[in-house]
Parts: structure tokens; sequence; C-alpha cells
């Protein structure tokens, strides 16, 4: 994998462009960049494990990661993938307690990893920057009950509606979802197997709701009909 050339700027400049750090006061975001540390993982490394002590938090600089619970059977659920800008194992700051999810790279990643003592110094001297972290925290519940309640409250349909609508963009004249993960991922996601996913797709598109492009690319031909199914 490339290394940037100037780790220390492309730390600086990653942290500055996204919450919460960029609501960080310059003397904090210094204390962030000096304490941070560049990761990076190829696709497949499995690189947090369930039971581990991580102490900080990740940020996902450049790739994709999935946090998910295994069981012993050799089969996952995945609770979140982690783009861009997201970060993860938050609650490591706070708390002594082991990871609840394993971490695994779904392509080449780069991460910049942020040491939990590194993280309680600037909360020590920037009340906005620990403000912006406790939101980001509250967010991320509010995300895992509504993916609970996803769950538990809506049929495999309902599921797969709702995912098309979050998912969607406007390309052109047409509304898609470019599937950037494979159907196994998102059936995971949506506890569901990739065979459930697939009839649920045929259906969808049978009835007019939507028509698949390939592989790679589903047009939202019944947006308004989506949005009802998936209330």
């Amino acid at each position: 994998m490339n290394t940037p050339a100037d780790p220390t700027s492309y730390i600086r400049a990653t942290l500055d462009h996204f919450e919460p750090f960029s609501s960080a006061e310059a003397p904090t975001l210094e204390i962030l960049c000096q304490g941070a540390r560049l990761r990076g993982v190829v696709a497949g490394e499995l690189f947090v494990n369930r039971g581990d002590q991580v102490r900080g938090l990740y940020l996902v600089a450049r790739g994709e990661v999935k946090l998910f619970l295994g069981s012993s059977s050799g089969s996952e659920r995945i609770l979140r993938l982690a783009s861009i800008g997201d970060t993860f194992c938050e609650e490591s700051v706070f708390s002594d307690a082991a990871q609840t999810l394993s971490a695994q790279a779904v392509r080449d990643t780069t991460l910049i990893h942020l040491p939990e003592r590194v993280l309680q110094l600037a909360m020590r001297h920037d009340a906005r920057f620990a403000q912006a972290l406790m939101r980001k925290l509250a967010s991320r519940l509010a995300e895992t009950v509504a993916s609970m309640e996803q769950c538990e409250q809506r049929n495999g349909a309902q599921r797969v509606a709702h995912y098309l609508i979050n998912n969607a963009s406007r390309a052109s004249d047409a509304i898609e979802v470019k599937l950037s993960t494979t159907k196994q991922t998102i059936a995971s996601q949506l506890n569901m197997t990739p065979e459930s996913l697939s009839r649920v797709l045929a259906r969808l598109s049978r009835e007019g709701y939507i028509h698949c492009r390939g592989h790679r690319a589903i047009r939202l031909t019944d947006v308004s009909g989506l949005q009802h199914l998936a209330a």
C-alpha cells in the first residue's frame, strides 16, 4: 500500500476535514496530530477481534471497513460499514471494556489511530472538541437503535426498500443505487441471507419498483412506491 510522503501533513489535513476533529481548536488539533498514527490494512485483513483492547479510536481516511459479530459456525452479522470519514471503536476512549465487534478491511484501507490518552488530553483542553465527540457517540447510538428497529420491526421487502431509498443518488436523469459492495455484505447488513435478498430484488423488479442494471447498479423506477413500502 502507498504511504503518504508526509504522514503528519496527511493526518492533519484528514482530521481537519472530518467531525469531530474539525471542531477542534488549532492547539487541540496539533495535540491530536502529534499523537495520531497511520495504519494501512489490506483487503480482507482482520485487524480488530472481538475481545481486543483497542484503547483508542480509528478514523477511515481511505477505503472501507466492516464491523461485525461473528459466530462459532463461521457466519457473521455485519452491523456497520465504515467508509471515508467514519470513526469506530469510540467506546474504548471512555471504557476499559473489550471490543464487542470485529473489524475487517473490505478493500485496501488507510486508517488513522488516535490513542485514548491523546483523545482524553484533547478533551480536557477543548470543550468544543469534547462536545463534538459526544455528539458522534450519540449519533452512533441512534444509528444502532435504528438498525435494530429495521431488523426487528420490518419484513425483508421493507428492509430492502429502506436500504435502496437511503442509498440512492441521482445519476443524470435517473435515481440509482450504486452497489459498492457485494450482495452478501448487503444481505448481512439487513439480517437476511443472500438468497432472500435476491428474491426480494427480483420481486421488486417484477412489480416495477426497480430496474437492475448489471451487477452494480439498481435504478429506482417507482420511488414513491418504495417509500410507501419502506414505511
